[in-house]
């Protein structure tokens, strides 16, 4: 038993370590896997004992007296009892992605692709994330739903993660830099899953706000996006117009970004003499002139008061080309028309 004891106790420090130390910065996936194979401990130790009064108050006295010494180390220490420890490889994995210090390579281990498993234990520790992501969107899907989402379920729960690894990041001072890169090495990971990585920005930006920290993610991601040209305007290709609609009515500063980025593409069409229409020379050889109509109008329907706005400024293009009303000769005056049909 007091074996038993000074394990529990060790594996309440390592959960206070996980949460809030920086020594996560110096794990590697050695130490990591070690770590989960200590939450497993402490849940077979609960699942044994928790039936057995006597044991059960032996180990709720001693997490009591571990408990008192870790609140001395830690301000803000959340305190174990012998309950939590029926969870305790979620406590370990909840307290590794808030803290701020945990570096990218064991962000890359839990989120690689998931292993297999053997009686539902992880033998190895990558991919543990993906597997829980995996869990969750089959809930999800399984779920009765009010309303047919235009996200995929895995994008929705990576996209809530994302914000909870965001707000950990920005809580501490002077860490918008490391947030930024953090930010960089998973746009950098997700490589050939281009579309989807646009699913999860999408999900993240419009998670419902619970709390300022919320609040203070989205609008750094949202800043992070309009410093990233080329990745806003791949999102604002790749994602149906009924998210990008709904980005812009949440959220002003996307309304105001997706709204340069179709003036931007309307800027860069030429007129085709052979095809008769309007073509992208090279921004986006994907969006078409009936496409990008389309994109304004959607974005006119989410946010009427920003029509009247845009045909100004629209108009004014148009003049500048000399104010013909001929078919061809303004890509401003074109659309115009084609806004007002």
């Amino acid at each position: 038993m007091e074996a038993v004891l000074k394990n529990l106790a060790s594996t309440a420090e390592l959960l206070a370590v996980a949460t809030q130390s920086g020594a996560v910065e110096q794990w590697d996936k050695q130490t990591l896997t070690r770590a989960f194979q200590w939450a497993r401990y402490c849940e077979h130790v609960f699942n044994r004992f928790h039936n057995n009064p006597a044991t059960r108050r032996i180990m709720e006295k001693q997490l009591q007296l571990t408990n008192q010494s870790l609140r001395a180390a830690f301000p803000g220490y959340t305190e174990i009892s012998f309950s939590d420890l029926s969870r305790c490889q979620h406590l370990l994995l909840v307290g590794l992605l808030n803290n701020p210090d945990l570096p990218s390579s064991i962000l890359k281990i839990l989120f690689d692709s998931p292993v297999n498993t053997k009686k539902s234990e992880y033998q190895d520790v990558t991919g543990f994330c993906s597997h829980i992501i995996q869990c969750k969107s089959a809930c999800k899907v399984l779920s009765p739903l009010t309303g047919v989402s235009a996200i995929g379920a895995d994008a929705e729960v990576q996209g809530v993660m994302l914000m909870e690894r965001l707000g950990a990041l920005l809580s501490q001072s002077g860490k918008a830099s490391q947030t930024e890169h953090f930010l960089d090495s998973v746009l950098q990971g997700c490589e050939g899953e281009a579309e989807h990585f646009c699913q999860v920005i999408a999900a993240a930006l419009l998670t419902t706000k619970t709390s300022a920290a919320q609040t203070a993610a989205q609008d750094f991601l949202l800043d992070w996006l309009q410093n990233k040209h080329s990745e806003l305007q791949h999102l604002c290709s790749a994602l149906h117009t009924t998210l990008l609609t709904d980005l812009a009515k949440k959220h002003l500063k996307f309304r105001d970004a997706y709204c340069g980025v179709l003036k931007k593409w309307t800027s860069d069409m030429e007129y085709s003499i052979n095809d008769g229409e309007w073509v992208q020379t090279s921004t986006n050889q994907t969006v078409s002139f009936k496409r990008l109509t389309e994109h304004f109008l959607a974005l006119f329907e989410a946010c009427p008061a920003q029509r009247e706005d845009v045909e100004k400024e629209l108009n004014a293009l148009k003049i500048s080309d000399g104010d013909f009303d001929v078919r061809g000769l303004s890509v401003w005056g074109d659309l115009l028309s084609a806004l007002n049909k």
